[in-house]
């Protein structure tokens, strides 16, 4: 994002830079929908965890002249100054002041923002998985990393602010009465505030073969590992037309001898991104011979000599696989919830208010696993999975745990790449009725306004940056964006290229 802006024109209240959108004090990345302060940095909306670092402009003329070293022009980003802990150090008979469950990116940014807010006392963050936390959306997007090179902090980062992260630990229940959780291994912590930030897991499949060892759901970075040395020059067969599954399949495109998916909806994305917008993606994907085999479900996964190898499907049709990714979606990880006293709904979801604070005083949710008002669909009460939102909603509950009385009111923003073409969505579609397109579909750049009751409840684009981000902003704003302001086909108002 870094040096993505030029010099406004002073008349606009909010307009296009080179790349990135400026508005009332704040710069928003064109890419991935963060915002920073323009006068210090600081990173106001999410995804990521650093500001940016600031210099002394001045602007002559035509001309702006910045004073920095030369060190500092080359950074990409600050990390924001914070506490560390002075409370007692014996650990171990000492009261944990704020534990969080879970160590995704809500439950990073929730610990690193009580740091920056000055907050002193003891922070432990517990996740069942070994690895500190990490980029998991990298492991379908960039299915070769290794484990320490999509870590979200180094482990000297966690030392240095007093951050403990106890790495393979299972919560098993918690007892709200007594501020106590319970661990698999019968450890016993106490906590004055609690976050839960346990995520997602991912469904599996119910028929015969789903446990066998080349069927994975791309949970752990060895998994993604393994995927793609399986599929090397062999057969690939993708369960779910998911995001998820569709970044595997197209990651997996040139390595793979063939990458077949397998979905139950008779078009990709169609209940998100609507019926044109899917045709085009999937016809995209049969460009890069994928095969596709939809309105249909797997009812058998066929082993020879323990291995997987054919996937049957219930029109009758078998397919050749030496490795199978199942991408059909996930379920909030909330189980050890239930004796809790916690509401949890029929979903299994947590309900937050908009401070990200459950029914249980001193407990706040986060991520994955709530459902919160969203404030520019009227506080509909919705599930946005997003990696963005885990981000605001980690500082939101932080905030909060601070008495600071902070409400959540963000965009859910995302983007994703396939074959070199990156989609960008933000809003919330949930109940569109319609879809307005601008632009050539075909080629594969326009933009997509969804719509509900006369009113863009959400926007996304192929090659059409930065309107995605522009339109988040105006969401972001309270401005409402009728129909008939982007069904005429003059869309200059928004792009900024009118008069």
């Amino acid at each position: 994002m870094g040096g993505c802006f030029s010099k406004p024109k002073p008349a606009e209240d909010a307009c296009f830079s080179i790349q990135g959108v400026l508005s009332k004090g704040r710069v928003r990345c064109p890419w991935h929908g963060a915002c920073f302060n323009i006068a210090t940095g600081d990173i106001e909306d999410f995804p990521g965890l650093d500001g940016l670092p600031k210099f002394q402009v001045k602007i002559e003329k035509e001309r702006v002249y910045i004073r920095a070293s030369k060190q500092a022009l080359q950074s990409q980003r600050r990390t924001k100054v914070m506490a560390k802990c002075l409370a007692l150090s014996n650990y171990s008979t000492a009261i944990t002041n704020i534990l969080i469950i879970g160590a995704g990116p809500a439950g990073l940014v929730c610990a690193e923002t009580l740091r920056q807010e000055g907050f002193s006392d003891r922070i432990v963050m517990c996740t069942s998985e070994k690895y500190l936390p990490y980029d998991r959306s990298k492991l379908s997007k960039s299915m070769d990393s290794q484990a320490d090179q999509i870590l979200l902090r180094s482990k000297e980062f966690f030392h240095t602010y007093d951050i403990e992260v106890l790495t393979e630990t299972q919560v098993i229940s918690v007892d709200t009465k007594n501020k106590m959780v319970v661990f698999k291994d019968g450890f016993r912590m106490e906590y004055n505030k609690l976050l839960i930030a346990t995520g997602s897991t991912p469904k599996t499949l119910t028929c015969k073969g789903k446990e066998l060892d080349n069927v994975f759901t791309l949970r752990t970075p060895e998994d993604a590992n393994r995927v793609v040395k399986l599929a090397s020059s062999r057969n690939a067969v993708i369960v779910g037309a998911s995001f998820l599954g569709m970044e595997v399949a197209a990651y997996l495109c040139e390595k793979a001898h063939s990458v077949s998916v397998v979905e139950l909806e008779n078009i990709p994305f169609k209940k998100f991104l609507g019926e044109k917008v899917g045709l085009a993606i999937l016809k995209m994907f049969e460009n890069n011979r994928v095969k596709f085999y939809m309105q249909t479900e797997v009812s058998e996964l066929r082993e020879q000599e323990g291995k997987l190898k054919e996937v049957v499907l219930k029109s009758g049709k078998v397919l050749r696989a030496d490795v199978c990714v199942i991408g059909i979606g996930a379920s909030p990880t909330t189980s050890f919830l239930k004796q809790s006293g916690i509401t949890i709904d029929s979903r299994g979801y947590i309900p937050v208010n908009k401070m990200m604070q459950t029914n249980i005083p001193g407990v706040f949710a986060a991520g994955d696993v709530v459902t919160f008002p969203l404030a520019f669909r009227n506080n509909k009460k919705v599930n946005v999975p997003h990696w963005q939102m885990a981000h605001v909603q980690g500082r939101i509950a932080a905030l909060n745990m601070l008495a600071q009385g902070t409400e959540i009111n963000t965009v859910p923003y995302l983007w994703t790449a396939m074959f070199g073409k990156s989609i960008r969505y933000a809003g919330n579609g949930e109940g569109f009725d319609d879809v307005v397109i601008q632009g050539d579909i075909e080629e594969f750049k326009f933009v997509a306004f969804y719509t509900r009751n006369d009113e863009v409840i959400a926007v996304a684009s192929i090659n059409y940056d930065p309107i995605v981000s522009k339109v988040a902003e105006v969401m972001a704003s309270g401005k409402t964006i009728r129909k008939r302001d982007v069904e005429t086909g003059d869309i200059s108002w928004l792009t900024g290229k009118g008069s």
